[in-house]
């Protein structure tokens, strides 16, 4: 091969043939580095979309809407440009040249090829009516012929999926929930035969025939047979017919290498553009990266393998000298209720090396470690049914275990280590080839009072990229910041504050146990000292939470914060905002001139929200009453835009105005907005409801965020603003009214139970062991048994519910907080404004 390291000039042009994940890492990568602005990058992809994360095919595939888009925002730069629907037809080696199907001709000082692979179908007789499972639009294609299916025979569509691995076995899982009948078809003697050995692969069809899928395994599709255009089954070479309305094949990757075979450039045995060291091809100036680059003659379609390859490219064009020297082969499998993942040597071809073994056949639990004849060094792994070890043990591969095998598999029953010093050059992501080095020298700066230093989780996360693509990583991520803590001194400790040792989630389970009441008894109790203004509101919002009495009665008003006390938003100047609440953002004319005439009397600045409400900005405290009291009397009530609490439900016109609605999002919006107003939480609390996939709501961008389907609704969690921003993930799909309802019921109080001060929901379901799979458990399946308790938790607030404003107004000595001076009458409302007279009573 030859070293395509190139002296600097002043402006060099790098066109990407391809626009999938790689393409972009590339992109990126080279965005980040050249810090000179030295480079032109142009990406060309035959898709009409921007590259978009194709390991989360299976998240398309039960959500329609989810947008599975990488950094949208890297494509601002005015140094990259982006063709996307247009595909490189020829390439001139000698005029650098790069010509696209729409007859655009790109100049190239450096060209990569990106093309990464296409799904095959084998040449058998009716391969023409089979699908794949590749892109987003084969995706969005088979979700909607498996329903168009159902619809037209009265059942469920009976689909065939032939591929046993990765993809296979996603394709399949998510097809059955979109309410499918689906098998699979697979040539090897067991599921995911290519990285599991038989006592593993055997666990795994136990799982996946427990989910009602078939399992035709030693076999592969003969025939496709149809009567027209219709498929009506699959023969296989065994013989046997299985009847199939659809059929699918996901049998693994062909390298996209048409355009470099036409170019005359070396392939690897098996196809593929054949690669050093430095991702360079047998031209000069040439590079290939991802699936369809060929490594010591194999070509590999794992995520993390094409961004280590993007990587030694982007180092390469720059001047560097990184190697790619070796293919990461873990895999997880990203199945609903599958755990599965493999690493290393998982298949034991070392010699000599020894299997430790823990299986439980009934259970579908298989777990086995690879390790050197000596018991000593960790060669790989492989975890069915239960996968916990493996994010700990990954980064370990090659090292010494400091104990004795079989008490890392957490099936044993074992005491499991303490803990192995990962050393520096533990692969923690692999994804994005991020090192425990790299981590520790990030949680480094902090504690050494470095401006660029990350001490928490989210940070850590950013500076380092670790975790930010599959997410598999961040336990051992999160394990790593809070040890380098420790060892600098500084204790990763869970207590409220100085007043309380427990965490806010021990807090709330001991106020609710002990019955307690009042913020002396929960001190005396619990803690020490007078508390602060970080305990104080905590307890407010518990002790409102779990006894849904008026927030400033009983001692309770001293808790609270200025917004609270106020139950008004403070504004920089001194003033006050009012926020009433107009739940789905429905409101009449009258209500309309009402909030008019009193921002007219008052001199109040008015604010169409985000959230669908008005805000009445500019009134001072002593005119809140008298504000609430014309607002009370026309209908209206708290918006509880100051508290940490439900903030509004956001809704589009949904059914019963648009066409495009399937389902009435504005009386959904509506009955959610008042069943969860009111309610105290750790961190404020935003839902939202579209009446269709459109999304006009952005219900995805909320904490619950619902989704009108033609079958009901699908409701989805954990989507924040703020200064993280998280999609919601989808929880459940096609609920009716009231089970969607009880799942809210619980995934609120659940979160209302156990997150932290100040959480937001998208970092509270991040930071639970389990993370979104354990919310559904929890939710949806009452793995903990909390389902009636934590419904009846909501009964009783729903229940209890009074409006704060109404309650103020109507007692003469909660109306004495908002009293213009200390003296003034106790009984008096005391209002000014422009067109209002000062009048006592």
């Amino acid at each position: 091969m030859i070293d395509h390291t190139r002296a600097d000039v002043d402006v060099r042009n790098v066109v990407i043939i391809g626009g999938g994940p790689a393409a972009h890492r590339l992109a990126d990568s080279l965005a980040s580095r050249d810090t000179r602005r030295g480079l032109r990058v142009t990406v060309v992809g035959e898709e009409s979309r921007r590259p978009y994360d194709r390991v989360a095919l299976s998240t398309r595939l039960a959500d329609a809407t989810a947008d599975l888009t990488l950094a949208p925002s890297m494509w601002d730069d005015d140094r990259i440009a982006l063709i996307t629907g247009e595909r490189v037809l020829a390439v001139d080696p000698e005029a650098h040249t790069a010509t696209t199907s729409s007859g655009r001709s790109l100049p190239w000082d450096e060209l990569v090829f990106a093309t990464g692979s296409s799904a095959p179908v084998p040449e058998i007789p009716g391969s023409r009516h089979a699908r794949v499972y590749r892109t987003i639009d084969d995706v969005d294609a088979l979700v909607a012929e498996t329903r168009k299916l159902a619809a037209a025979h009265g059942r469920p569509a009976q689909v065939v999926v032939a591929g046993g691995g990765l993809l296979g076995l996603e394709a399949a899982g998510g097809l059955a929930k979109l309410g499918a009948h689906t098998a699979v078809v697979h040539s090897g003697g067991w599921l995911m035969s290519a990285q599991l050995d038989e006592g593993a692969g055997r666990a795994l069809g136990r799982i996946i025939s427990g989910q009602g899928i078939g399992l035709h395994l030693g076999t592969r599709p003969a025939a496709v047979l149809a009567e027209g255009d219709a498929v009506v089954g699959v023969e296989l070479t065994n013989g046997r017919r299985i009847a199939a309305d659809l059929v699918v094949f996901a049998i693994g990757i062909s390298p996209r290498d048409e355009l470099a075979r036409d170019l005359g450039l070396e392939l690897g045995p098996r196809g593929g553009i054949a690669i050093d060291t430095a991702c360079a091809t047998s031209a000069r100036q040439i590079w290939a990266i991802g699936e369809v680059a060929s490594f010591e003659g194999r070509c590999t379609g794992l995520v993390a393998p094409a961004n280590a390859m993007a990587e030694v490219v982007a180092d390469r064009l720059l001047g560097g000298g990184a190697e790619f020297t070796s293919v990461d082969d873990a895999t997880k499998l990203k199945l609903s209720g599958v755990d599965v993942a493999s690493f290393g040597d998982a298949l034991a071809n070392t010699g000599h090396a020894l299997e430790i073994v823990y299986a439980d056949p009934a259970r579908g639990l298989y777990q086995k470690l690879v390790v050197t004849s000596d018991a000593k060094t960790l060669l790989g792994g492989i975890f069915v049914g239960d996968a916990s070890p493996y994010a700990s043990l990954r980064p370990l591969l090659g090292t010494e275990l400091s104990s004795e095998p079989a008490a890392y598999l957490s099936a044993s029953g074992m005491e499991a280590p303490a803990g192995d010093e990962l050393p520096a050059s533990a692969l923690v992501c692999a994804c994005n080839n991020v090192s425990a080095g790299t981590i520790r020298d990030a949680i480094g700066g902090a504690h050494a009072g470095h401006a660029d230093g990350c001490a928490e989780l989210g940070a850590l996360k950013s500076c380092t990229r670790a975790g930010m693509q599959c997410g598999s990583c961040v336990p051992l991520v999160k394990k790593l910041l809070e040890s380098e803590l420790q060892k600098s001194g500084i204790t990763p400790s869970r207590a409220l504050c100085e007043h309380f040792d427990l965490s806010r989630q021990e807090l709330f389970e001991s106020v609710r146990v002990l019955g307690l009441t009042s913020f002396d008894e929960i001190v005396t109790r619990l803690g020490g000292g007078r508390g602060c203004d970080v305990c104080k509101p905590v307890i407010g919002s518990i002790l409102a939470t779990q006894h849904g009495s008026y927030i400033l009665d009983g001692g309770r008003g001293g808790l609270q914060d200025t917004n609270d006390r106020a139950m008004a938003n403070m504004q920089k100047d001194g003033t006050y905002s009012v926020v009433p609440r107009i739940p789905a953002g429905e409101i009449t004319p009258q209500k309309l001139a009402v909030i008019a005439q009193v921002a007219t009397d008052f001199d109040l600045y008015t604010k169409i929200t985000g959230g669908q409400r008005i805000d009445l900005f500019g009134a001072r405290l002593d005119q809140l009453p008298e504000i609430w009291k014309r607002l009370v009397d026309a209908g209206f009530e708290s918006g509880q835009a100051y508290g940490k609490s439900l903030r509004n439900v956001k809704s589009c016109v949904g059914s019963t105005w648009c066409r495009y609605g399937v389902q009435d999002s504005v009386a959904m919006a509506v009955q959610l907005e008042l069943r969860y107003r009111g309610l105290r939480s750790p961190h404020k609390l935003k839902f939202g409801v579209s009446g269709c996939a459109r999304e006009c709501a952005e219900a995805r961008a909320k904490d619950v965020g619902v989704i009108a389907t033609d079958q009901g609704w699908n409701m989805y969690v954990g989507g924040n603003g703020g200064f993280q921003p998280s999609h919601a993930q989808l929880l459940a799909s096609d609920l009716d009214d009231e089970t969607l309802l009880r799942y809210i019921d619980r995934y609120i109080m659940y979160y209302v139970r156990t997150a932290d001060r100040l959480q937001r929901t998208a970092r509270w379901i991040e930071d639970l062991e389990g993370g979104l799979d354990h919310v559904r458990d929890v939710v949806v399946h009452d793995s903990l048994g909390l389902a009636g308790e934590l419904e009846q938790a909501m009964a009783a607030h729903v229940d209890t519910y009074e409006d704060e404003w109404a309650a103020t107004l109507a007692d003469p000595e909660r109306l004495r907080r908002f009293r213009p001076f200390v003296n003034a009458p106790g009984d008096a409302v005391v209002v000014s404004g422009p067109n209002i007279p000062v009048r006592g009573a």
